[in-house]
Parts: C-alpha cells; structure tokens; sequence
C-alpha cells in the first residue's frame, strides 16, 4: 500500500484560466516543486498549454509529473457538449503523452486521471452547501447530463485515461442525492469517483462516511480542509462557491473541520487505499502570495501523521 500526495492549481487560486490575477503557469510549477510535490494536476482548460515540449520542459525542471487533467465546465447544456468533448480531446493528448507516473500494487486505475466536474450555474453556485434550497435538475435534464459524461468518458477511454466523476459545490453534481444518483447511473466500468473531503464537508456530507461509501469506485481522492468559523459566517450570506473560498473558507490541512486522523486510519487501515491523493485548497488568486507557505503546511502536515 503507498500513497502518492500531489497538488493542484487551485491551491495557488487557478480555477478560473482567464483570471487575470492568476499566477504564470511556470511560476505554479516552480513553487509546487519547491513544496515538495513530485506531481500537480494540469488545471482548468486553457491555463497550462496544450502544448507538449513546452509543459514537459517545465515539468522536468521542477520535478514534476502531471496526476489529472480536469474537466470543469457546464455539463448539463447540450450546446455545450462540443466544447467540452473537444477539451477532453485536447487534454487527453497531453497526458497521455507525458511520463507515466508509477502504478502501485492495489491501486484500482492508473493515473493519470481525467476528472469530470459539472460547473456554470448561476443558481446552483449561490446554493452551494445548501442542500435544502438547491434547485435540481428535471429528470430529462438529469439524463442530458449523463449522457454527455458518458460521452465524455468515450473520448477518454479511446485514450487509454482513467475519466473520475468529481462532485463539487456549486455544481449539479454535489449533494448526497446527486452522487448515489450518478453512482446508479454510471457504472464503475464507464467511470470511477473522485471524492473530495472538502467538497463533502461543505455540502453537508461526513467524509469518513462518505469514503467509506463508495470505497469500491474510489480511483483518485482529493483533501481539503474548511475554516470552521468562515465556512459557519459564509452559510448565512448569499454568496457563491468561489466567493466564500476567497474569504477564507478554505484552510491549510490540519487547521479546519476535517479529522484527518480518522481519515489516515479508514483510508491505511480500513481501505487500504492506494495511488493518488491531491491537496487542494481554493483561494482569490489576488492571495497567491501565501500559496507557498501553505501547500507546504498541508503537505508537512500529512507527513505528521503518517502519510
């Protein structure tokens, strides 16, 4: 059983690859190879380039290789499917093309991954982690949605890539209803689960119980950790996902709500999980500044207590 701990560009406030306050790329994959990490996910569509001599050179000289591409854009809209299909496309080029990271005995799927995240609704992001005020999709809308996952995982399979459904708040995928209803409607053949400790705790859900749940569809895991008393302050605003996030809602590991304790004995003692597990931790990019420092508190923190 080995566990690989990575990283990822939201950590240093890259979610949205437009952003102008965004960090350069390359300074990214600077600052996460002096943090130790020995591999970082590509990030949002359109903030690495898709561009292979160029991302490998960098990635050689910091160490690093890629664990995860990410999908992370409207999942529901038909006139979206396109675009999306021509993302999973041109991420999985890239990938695929990169040095293999290792494959450990017991771990379900090789890395890397392709994670799949619905996100674009207005309606949805201002109820993120309110399960009772969430509107939810129709049925014929539900059905719309996973047949463009379906889709998607089509694309990544001809690849050879490991597609993980990712629920995450804000989206349509996040509530405890959604992930038992895409888990009946997608078979583990199609897709495995990418289960996030933050996005569960954020949305109402245990993370022990919930890793616990769905253990046999668990290819890849991503950790987090929330700021008790922002995250409680931001519950009663009207506010979106991201814009709690950028008031502190997310912490470095080990300094929130999150006993990841127990977490390192269900996941060691319990489940015997190996492969791939990312930090993340979801910022303003406006406080990169602090990225460094913080990454490398979560990552310490890990190795602290047994990781």
């Amino acid at each position: 059983m080995v566990i690989h701990i990575t990283g990822a560009p939201c950590s240093w406030g890259v979610d949205d690859p437009q952003h102008p306050d965004n960090l350069p790329w390359k300074k990214v994959l600077q600052e996460a190879g002096e943090a130790g990490y020995k591999a970082i996910e590509l990030g949002p569509y359109g903030y690495m380039p898709i561009h292979i001599e160029q991302v490998s050179a960098e990635l050689e000289k910091n160490g690093l290789s890629i664990v995860a591409g990410t999908i992370f854009d409207d999942l529901v809209d038909e006139q979206n499917s396109g675009k999306v299909l021509k993302q999973t496309e041109d991420i999985c080029s890239i990938i695929t093309r990169l040095p293999p990271l290792p494959f450990e005995e017991g771990q379900r799927a090789r890395a890397p991954y392709l994670t799949i995240m619905d996100w674009g609704h207005r309606e949805r992001d201002y109820a993120a982690g309110h399960s009772d005020r969430a509107p939810r999709l129709r049925s014929s809308e539900w059905n719309q949605m996973m047949s463009h996952i379906r889709s998607i995982c089509e694309v990544a399979a001809k690849w050879g890539v490991r597609p993980v459904i990712h629920p995450h708040a804000g989206g349509y995928i996040e509530f405890a209803d959604e992930i038992d209803r895409v888990a009946q409607d997608i078979p583990y053949e199609t897709a495995g689960l990418c289960l996030d400790t933050g996005h569960l705790q954020y949305s109402g859900m245990d993370p022990v119980e919930w890793l616990r749940k769905y253990a046999d569809r668990l290819d890849y895991i991503h950790f987090k950790d929330i700021n008790e008393a922002v995250y409680g302050k931001v519950m009663n605003e009207h506010i979106s996902f991201f814009d709690g996030c950028a008031k502190g809602a997310m912490c470095p590991l080990g300094t929130g709500m999150i006993d990841y304790s127990a977490i390192y004995r269900l996941l060691t003692e319990e489940l015997r999980y190996s492969g791939y597990i990312t930090i993340e931790q979801e910022r303003d990019p406006k406080n990169a500044e602090t990225s460094l420092r913080d990454v490398k508190e979560s990552l310490d923190y890990l190795k602290s207590i047994g990781f």
